[in-house]
């Protein structure tokens, strides 16, 4: 009896096992697709502020489309191929990125690293988790660090399988730690200083409660990822990805006879050079995606040329190290696929305009609470954190004057809604960090709804405690 209900269990999870991210996408511009021929086009008035120049909605000017623009099944594909040139900045930074990091892995200089941490951290090693996720959280939370984690995710799902965890650990204290930081903002320019400067607020005030809130939400994501490192540490069964095929990630200990030689260890002082140049030159010269992608391409060749490795062996690595890591570009290029489509439909505006039409009548604090349901929405649409705030603060802050909220609240609203998300939303970077973490995105969901949920209801309240305290300036 109990062998029979086993199976039945089993084919049950195999029915309703969540596809490849890539289907799971392609599924979403399908759908996306077919909207366009239900939802009527529509546009706000764009108006540029004399005080900044930038150009911004005008809340009240929402007209609908006279000719509707519904895109094709044709243009659906062609959309696609878009959405792969539009986001190829991105695409080309990962394959680089996981070029310099593939070229390390193959010098042996990561194994040996992290076999000597962990043998300096013997009956320590749990440590390593709350440290790296704290640095990654206040490097999201403080510069919007979010790209260039890209590059480091398998680094750190190679260190967490040597310590005896999973890729999910290492996913967790990498990946997801820079995304509660992101969202969990203290002063990251691309949230909270973009919305504060369209809502006439003073650069990164309000700071108080911003640092309460990535204090309780580190700390929260840090103890379920030790919860479940722990259990997973007692009963490697227990993992949710037991059994993937990390391919070159895993830095198991059949590699701990490799000795930590003084040309390793050049060679990791080299990857902490290029992070920090990256880091430096983002904060100092405004460098982004190409320069990023430069740095790599720079670094791997310099570790090539102190390996001796001969142009035949580089280019191999080139090409291995993209048909590795190919999964998460091609994710990349199909989300971007989803704002392509909507952009030719005309549509984003229309969709806008209809959610916010029902906060106009509720009180005060429905209101806020349901700002923040708005921007978890708009996100899926909208992934760009400057760009959400470019497109929807000009309709929600005159929505918070009228309702008579603080509209740093509403900033408050859109920070949340804007981040925490990014981890649920296929569209907003979760998917690629999954492939790249080599965690199917079905087994990252079952790890991560959980903590999504408890961390939705922390947004519930720090949003009635804003609206409270009369949370300000204004």
């Amino acid at each position: 009896m109990s062998e029979k209900s086993n199976v039945k269990i089993k084919k049950k999870e195999s029915r309703f096992k969540i596809p490849n991210s890539i289907v799971v996408l392609f599924i979403i511009i399908a759908v996306i697709t077919l909207l366009t021929y239900i939802i009527p086009p529509g546009n706000f008035a764009k108006v540029v502020d004399p005080a900044t120049g930038v150009e911004m909605v005008d809340a009240s000017s929402f007209a609908y489309a006279e000719e509707r623009t519904p895109v094709s099944v044709f243009g659906m594909f062609v959309s696609i191929q878009q959405g792969f040139i539009d986001s190829s900045n991105v695409i080309f930074l990962i394959i680089f990125a996981y070029f310099c990091v593939f070229t390390i892995i193959k010098t042996g200089s990561i194994h040996a690293g992290v076999n000597s941490l962990l043998r300096a951290l013997e009956g320590k090693n749990e440590w390593i988790i709350p440290i790296f996720f704290v640095v990654f959280a206040l490097a999201g939370s403080t510069y919007g660090e979010w790209d260039t984690i890209y590059g480091l995710i398998p680094i750190f799902v190679g260190l967490a399988v040597a310590m005896g965890y999973d890729a999910l650990v290492g996913l967790a204290m990498s990946g997801m730690a820079v995304a509660v930081g992101f969202a969990s903002a203290t002063t990251n320019p691309f949230t909270i200083g973009v919305a504060q400067s369209y809502a006439d607020l003073p650069i990164f005030s309000g700071m108080a409660l911003r640092i309460v809130v990535f204090i309780v939400f580190v700390g929260v994501g840090i103890f379920w990822t030790m919860r479940y490192a722990k259990k997973v540490k007692a009963d490697p069964s227990k993992s949710l990805v037991a059994g993937i095929d990390l391919g070159s990630l895993d830095f198991s200990d059949k590699n701990a006879a490799l000795e930590f030689t003084v040309k390793r260890k050049m060679t990791l002082i080299i990857l902490l050079i290029t992070i920090a140049a990256i880091v430096f030159g983002s904060l100092k010269f405004g460098w982004y995606l190409n320069e990023m992608s430069a740095i790599f391409i720079i670094s791997a060749i310099i570790v090539s040329i102190i390996w001796k490795m001969n142009t035949d062996e580089i280019v191999d690595n080139l090409l291995k190290s993209a048909g590795e890591i190919i999964v998460g570009a091609f994710v990349v290029g199909f989300s971007r696929t989803i704002l392509v489509v909507l952009n030719e439909a005309n549509i984003i505006d229309t969709i806008v305009y209809g959610l916010y039409q029902p906060l106009q009548n509720l009180p005060k604090i429905l209101v806020a609470e349901g700002l923040l349901i708005f921007h978890n929405f708009m996100n899926l649409l909208i992934p760009s954190g400057s760009g959400q705030a470019a497109a929807l603060m000009p309709i929600v802050l005159p929505l918070a004057d009228l309702a008579g909220i603080n509209r740093q609240v509403a900033i408050l609203a859109y920070q949340f809604g804007d981040g925490y998300s990014n981890l649920i939303w296929p569209t907003c970077g979760i998917a690629a960090m999954a492939s790249l973490a080599k965690v199917p995105l079905d087994k990252w969901y079952k790890f991560f709804l959980p903590l999504f949920g408890i961390m939705m209801v922390l947004q519930i309240a720090f949003i009635a405690v804003a609206v409270a305290i009369n949370y300000g300036p204004f």
